[in-house]
């Protein structure tokens, strides 16, 4: 069973991981953008990870608390999706022993998520100020929730990638990312690039609902189409590196144009999540810090 501070340290990982890679369109170590920077996630990181780690919280409770973390270091979102991901994770493997119970572990805690925990959580996303969100006819974000945050997220899954991760189990990350990020690291890509990989591989498998809710679906189908090419051409290629100066200009392009794949990059947090649990509960024990 990984300790709370085995936890906290993963959580903190995985965060400042993913805003270090060279993901094309999000705030990465080569360029700022969309008016927050670097050290905005990396602050946002180390406030959430004591949160995450905390043992018997709620969804919704650490949720909420993870978020109000935040608004104390940064007055930008710039992690609320992450937060979303992180919470059940964290919950569910609280209860294993091993890596491999974790999927029926977060199972349960998805199933068993009640009002309260939609409460608490519409409350978080209010406060994180999240753009894009538009309205909806149920359950609305500044109503008040009536059915638990499950029902809740089932209602959204449909134009929200995160939503849909809590209604399948977080399947796209146990099928699509977290077996690209293991196998580019287990073929001696650096955990930089190989993130990389897995944020368009997750980029070519869907396009992402925040550009569909900020720009509209065209734009986000041209980002993934854009995506399936990189892939493509990577997977010929032994070295992802060798692709730096395509990500870079492709970056510098969406972010002229104010565009930014950040539920994927959320998705990409989460994997190396994932990816730092199982690291924690083997026996001989690899890189996280």
């Amino acid at each position: 069973m990984l300790s709370k501070d085995e936890i906290r340290q993963a959580v903190f990982w995985a965060s400042e991981q993913e805003v270090m890679a060279p993901k094309p369109g999000n705030v990465n170590c080569f360029s700022d953008g969309h008016n927050m920077a670097v050290q905005d996630f990396i602050r946002s990181a180390r406030a959430i990870a004591p949160v995450m780690a905390q043992p018997g919280l709620s969804v919704g409770q650490r949720i909420l608390r993870a978020v109000e973390a935040t608004r104390e270091v940064v007055d930008c979102n710039t992690n609320l999706g992450i937060v979303l991901l992180f919470a059940p994770l964290c919950s569910a493997v609280e209860r294993c022993e091993r890596f491999d119970q974790l999927p029926d572990a977060l199972s349960a805690v998805l199933a068993q998520l009640t009002v309260d925990d939609a409460r608490l959580c519409y409350q978080a996303i209010r406060l994180a100020e999240a753009g894009g969100l538009g309205s909806s006819s149920e359950q609305d974000i500044s109503e008040e929730p009536s059915v638990t945050l499950l029902n809740a997220m089932e209602l959204a899954r449909d134009r929200d990638q995160i939503a849909l991760q809590y209604v399948s189990n977080f399947n796209t990350l146990w099928q699509v990312s977290l077996p690209a990020l293991t196998n580019s690291l287990n073929s001696g890509e650096s955990v930089e690039w190989a993130t990389a990989f897995a944020y368009l591989k997750l980029l070519s498998d869907a396009p992402d609902s925040l550009i569909c809710r900020k720009q509209n679906r065209e734009t986000a189908t041209a980002v993934t189409n854009k995506a399936k090419q990189l892939v493509f051409q990577m997977n010929k290629n032994s070295k992802l590196n060798t692709y730096s100066a395509q990500l870079t200009a492709w970056d510098i392009e969406l972010k002229q144009k104010s565009i930014n794949p950040g539920t994927t990059a959320d998705l990409v947090a989460a994997t190396l999540l994932l990816w730092a649990f199982e690291d924690g509960f083997s026996a001989d024990r690899i890189s996280v810090p």
